[in-house]
């Protein structure tokens, strides 16, 4: 079969040169739709589902809410594992699949579940799944903000947050969110604007009504209603009642009861209408100012350079469309962290390639057969990137970078050495040049001669990265990508040393060919022959000498320590800071817009820092209002200060952060790590830290004891450098607990005594009001100074007196 294929290839060199080049465009318009990316996306096959809850407490969430779902999803068909989370305001289910699962074939089977358990779950709660996006779904970062001399800005900063978060959600996040690859747009921080309604207790006692009874009341006129058509004067005319509340007025003057009196009773003289915000949940900071920030998810599969590109260049266009003095600063860009690495990944590529071509030039001592064989870099490249397309790899860091050019030119350098030598032998038993047909016919011989063995040795070697293909999870989406692309060019250059190699020798390499070694060849045999004579001559020294040196290595090697893939420096910090459970978010807020100011004050090398604290709008990586994750940015490495004669280094950076930070704000924990490592160790471990230790139990104060302890004994360990709770402390909880005997007394049921307290201190939603395409939702609640008075939570009135 080679002998055939060698055949072929030398008398119809033609032909071949024809399927080379078609196969060399193929293989540049493969490379230009290469997915891009800096690491490969290890994130396993995943469907979450997310249901805001934003009364309950976390335990009545978990019962109520997040067990009935988790029942509802046991044993679909392909999931692997299901992980849970309740929290304040938020129940989130994980379901993870097999590895290969079509994610869409999952979200829809969940879907189906879904509908199952609706009716289970306490009315106005709607699970949702997440955007379809992966762990490193977060390719781009920005905020949007005002500039210092902005017309039209609003007075206070709570007021700018809630104006620009309108702006965000109806003119930048719409139009962002059709760009192409683009999942979804997340939204951090700012300002939520409420229409509320806040009656006086005391008010609504005096009066005989409920909180309940103002809800409704103001529900019964949100909304219009559609009559239908008529014909009138021999026109047909569509007919609709306009009944809707247009503005505050209009809600203060609604009617709640008609008495004795002349008045009517209006929701003004009980309650005050104004403009407020929602609970939040979580924030963001910018450079020390709390902030409106957002976040592109990318939708899986795609290429993140693409799409982070595409991104940055839809975000200018919107800038165009934003009233004046309204900016949008882009602040993390993936893209640039893809580019950096590729090009790291292209320069050492390129230097291995030139590399190879010097060495062959000077040891194959013909340079017309070195450019034949440097041809099969390019072009195994090539092969190997058409490849990666068809088998949706991505060129990253492990994939590309695990390329050996040395290996790509091997079987072509020994198809092609071997045809010099035969061609030049010929030259001198005849004496003369070849012609044409003796050259054909000499380079098929030749070829022949090593066809065989050249091709079982590019074949064992290949073979050598066969059992890597047979990893499963997470190991197998690190390190598949790495061998498929290697044995794709490894094949490219098999097929290329039996077809090209010869035809291009049969083709170029005429005239007088002379079989005579380069001087670097001389040299090395001058120095390999002595030392072959004497380990020839000393065979048991030798034999000996290098067990010993193999028993020493193993030796070391057993001490050496392991990683899992080397550390990428991204170029940037991720600073996990932990808080005390029991802060509130404007403590927290508070806290980090003082520890931005202390980082950006003390450390000249830092560019800009953001921060995320919290629960985004969508939960896709849920943190209470305690935790918060600090992205810094540097200047460039040669500008940063000196230590010991010596530029500071990342590691001493962490340690001198966390100097600074830790005597100012006692109490406040960091983790540093770095945006997509951090990412990392969540997918692996559920955690952000690259070691975790989880202490199970029932009873709360034993386990923080333990947890204590665990904490000592791990910062006694020799290379231990960050060992900090991930939580700590209780989250306070004010219970609301009824007296049974007196709700028997009065005819009272829980289910009243709940509905006050939904109402009064999370709010019902009593509908929304429209202002042209932005909308408003309606909340009737207790006004923020008395959802804090425990006298006024006592005299909640709960029944109307009739």
């Amino acid at each position: 079969m080679l002998h055939r294929i060698l055949d072929f290839s030398v008398r119809q060199r033609g032909t071949v040169f024809l399927i080379t080049l078609i196969f060399a465009g193929i293989g540049i318009w493969s490379a230009f739709r290469l997915p891009i990316d800096a690491v490969p996306d290890i994130t396993n096959v995943q469907v979450q589902i997310n249901t805001a809850v934003p009364a309950l407490a976390p335990e009545e969430i978990e019962r109520i809410v997040t067990f009935p779902i988790e029942n509802e999803m046991a044993g679909i068909p392909g999931m692997t594992d299901l992980r849970s989370l309740s929290k304040f305001g938020l129940s989130q289910v994980n379901l993870i699949f097999e590895d290969g699962t079509d994610i869409y074939r999952a979200r829809q089977l969940v879907s189906e579940r879904l509908q199952n358990i609706q009716d289970e779950l306490p009315s106005g709660l709607t699970p949702r799944l997440a955007p379809i996006s992966t762990g490193l779904g977060d390719i781009f970062y920005y905020v949007i903000d005002y500039t210092p001399d902005a017309p039209h800005k609003p007075a206070t900063r709570e007021e700018q947050l809630m104006e620009l978060k309108l702006i965000h959600d109806f003119t930048v996040k719409p139009r962002l969110r059709a760009t192409p690859g683009v999942a979804e747009i997340n939204t951090s921080g700012g300002y939520e604007k409420q229409i509320i309604v806040s009656p006086d207790p005391s008010k609504l006692a005096s009066v005989g009504l409920t909180f309940g009874e103002v809800g409704n009341v103001i529900t019964e006129s949100v909304e219009n209603a559609g009559g239908g058509v008529i014909q009138l004067g021999g026109e047909q005319v569509a007919v609709r009642a306009a009944g809707r509340v247009q503005s505050i007025e209009d809600i203060s003057n609604l009617p709640l009861k008609f008495t004795g009196r002349t008045d009517i009773l209006r929701i003004q003289d009980i309650a005050t209408v104004g403009i407020g915000t929602e609970i939040r949940t979580g924030a963001s900071t910018w450079n020390g100012k709390e902030c409106v920030l957002g976040g592109a998810l990318m939708l899986a599969g795609e290429n993140s350079r693409l799409v982070a590109k595409a991104v940055s260049e839809k975000l200018n266009e919107i800038q165009e469309r934003l009233p004046e003095g309204v900016v949008i600063t882009q602040l993390y860009d993936r893209m640039v962290l893809v580019d950096r690495t590729i090009s790291t990944v292209e320069k050492n590529l390129f230097e291995g390639a030139v590399f190879v071509v010097v060495v062959l030039l000077l040891l194959l001592g013909n340079w017309r057969a070195a450019l034949i064989v440097s041809l099969a870099i390019p072009l195994s490249l090539l092969f190997a990137i058409t490849g990666m397309v068809q088998g949706k790899i991505s060129g990253n860091l492990m994939s590309l970078g695990a390329i050996d050019f040395g290996l790509i030119v091997d079987g072509a350098v020994v198809m092609v050495e071997n045809i010099i030598r035969h061609l030049a032998h010929k030259q001198g038993e005849l004496r003369r040049r070849l012609t044409p047909s003796e050259r054909i016919q000499e380079v098929i011989v030749s070829a022949k001669e090593v066809c065989s063995p050249m091709f079982f040795g590019v074949v064992i070697i290949t073979i050598v990265y066969v059992p890597i293909l047979a990893l499963t999870g997470i190991e197998g989406k690190t390190f598949k990508p790495m061998a498929l692309t290697v044995i794709f060019a490894l094949v490219g250059s098999l097929v290329l040393a039996l077809t090209l190699m010869p035809a291009l020798c049969s083709k170029f390499l005429g005239g007088n060919i002379a079989e005579k070694d380069a001087w670097l060849m001389r040299a090395a045999k001058a120095i390999y022959a002595p030392l072959l004579r004497f380990a020839l001559r000393f065979k048991l020294l030798i034999v000996g000498g290098a067990i010993a040196v193999f028993v020493c290595a193993m030796m070391v090697y057993n001490k050496l320590g392991a990683e899992f893939v080397p550390q990428l420096d991204e170029g940037s910090f991720a600073i996990h800071m932990i808080r005390t459970n029991s802060i509130g978010i404007d403590a927290s807020v508070a806290m980090q817009e003082a520890s931005d100011k202390v980082l950006l004050e003390k450390f000249p090398e830092i560019d800009y820092v953001f921060t995320r604290i919290g629960t985004a709008e969508i939960a896709t990586d849920p943190m209470g209002v305690n935790v918060s994750d600090v992205y810094v940015f540097f200047k460039p490495h040669e500008t940063w200060r000196k230590i010991d004669g010596r530029t500071m280094t990342k590691e001493d950076m962490a340690t001198l952060m966390a100097k600074e930070l830790g005597p100012r704000f006692p109490g406040q924990a960091y983790l540093f790590s770095q945006p997509i490592e951090m990412r990392f160790n969540e997918i692996l471990e559920g955690t952000r830290a690259d070691i975790a230790v989880k202490i199970f139990g029932e009873d709360f104060e034993v386990l923080e004891k333990l947890a204590t302890e665990a904490r000592e004994v791990l910062e006694r360990i020799p290379g231990a450098a960050d060992v900090e709770f991930d939580a700590l402390g209780k989250t306070p909880l004010l219970e609301i607990v009824p007296r049974r005997a007196a709700m028997t007394n009065y005819n009272l049921h829980a289910n009243e005594v709940n509905q006050v307290v939904a109402s009064a201190l999370a709010g019902a939603n009593a509908g929304l009001l429209l202002d042209g395409n932005r909308r408003y939702p309606i909340i009737v609640r207790l006004p923020e100074s008395q959802r804090r008075d425990l006298n006024v939570l006592k005299q909640l009135p709960l029944r109307t007196d009739d």
